[in-house]
């Protein structure tokens, strides 16, 4: 069995992410330029040593439990490769358990991490790190964007997983809503039912036409484009403040939504004018509702996903 050479150091950047933007769910993703950033050193000293600073770093294992570090060691050995020593320093922006693509950044940093530190021969590119954390991960419509960055669209078919980047309208801003709870994805996909109605699934699929159709080219029909059918009444108990600021903010004429699983919300905006005006009602809804606490951001959509710096 290969051995992976210590002494490496290397940077991995990879960003937040949206997914479903409504009633795309399972399907459209997003990037967003919140990066969590892992510095990753091979060692001949035996064992893993994790450190953390943001997101995660009193609650999260520093060994070789720790999700990034067990994935790499688990990568490396599906392949065939000994590992060697690993010492981890894990710079955590994106939040945990809001919907923002904290796991699949965790998935997509590890393995895009476990690839450079292989030998350059044996090293494969961003499709093979695409379809390894999209099996890690079990669905693609996060990893996507993670990988490939902007807009993207993701399927699954017999011979795994794909998707294609789309066309953004280059009016279009993102605001997002974090609050100060968490939810989990496995939580939120609890409160899906089995089926639904033959006529909202056809009322969806026609939403996501249009909606596909208004980020690339007529922002102005974000707001019926973003009607969902499929999942967010359903999860809406599970996070009534985050309900409660999407109803607000579409009663106003803007296009919000729940971020992935929830509870983040996300606003797609036409335009920076409407973006500081979406930001501006959060903050004076909340002022309104002080059960819940909300951070505001207004990120750019980086038009390409992980990158791997040699240090």
């Amino acid at each position: 069995m290969a051995q992976i050479q210590a002494g490496q150091t290397i940077a991995v950047h990879v960003p937040a992410t949206t997914a479903n933007l409504g009633p795309g769910f399972d399907v459209l993703g997003m990037a967003l330029s919140v990066f969590d950033t892992l510095v990753v050193h091979t060692v001949a000293e035996p064992g893993v040593v994790v450190m953390m600073t943001g997101e995660g770093a009193d609650t999260l294992p520093t060994d070789e439990t720790h999700l990034i570090a067990k994935t790499i060691l688990e990568r490396w050995a599906e392949l065939g490769y000994e590992a060697c020593g690993l010492r981890l320093e894990a710079t955590n922006r994106i939040p945990h358990g809001r919907g923002m693509g904290s796991s699949a950044a965790a998935m997509v940093s590890a393995l895009a991490a476990a690839n450079a530190l292989l030998p350059a021969d044996a090293q494969e590119g961003l499709e093979e790190i695409f379809q390894a954390s999209a099996r890690w991960e079990g669905h693609p419509d996060n990893v996507a964007p993670a990988v490939f960055g902007g807009l993207t669209l993701s399927w699954v078919d017999g011979s795994g997983f794909g998707t294609l980047n789309g066309v953004l309208h280059e009016s279009i801003v993102p605001v997002i809503a974090i609050p100060d709870v968490e939810l989990s994805t496995h939580a939120a996909r609890g409160l899906l039912p089995e089926t639904v109605p033959h006529a909202l699934a056809a009322a969806n699929g026609g939403r996501v036409g249009l909606l596909i159709h208004a980020l690339a080219h007529e922002p102005s029909a974000l707001l019926l484009g973003t009607e969902d059918f499929l999942h967010q009444s359903f999860r809406a108990p599970a996070m009534a403040p985050s309900a409660a600021l999407i109803a607000h903010l579409r009663s106003l004429g803007h296009a919000a939504v729940v971020s992935g699983a929830g509870p983040t919300v996300l606003v797609l905006c036409a335009g920076t004018e409407e973006a500081e005006t979406v930001a501006r009602t959060i903050a004076e809804h909340a002022a309104n509702h002080r059960e819940t606490s909300w951070r505001v951001q207004i990120p750019s959509v980086p038009q390409s996903g992980v990158r791997v710096e040699v240090l």
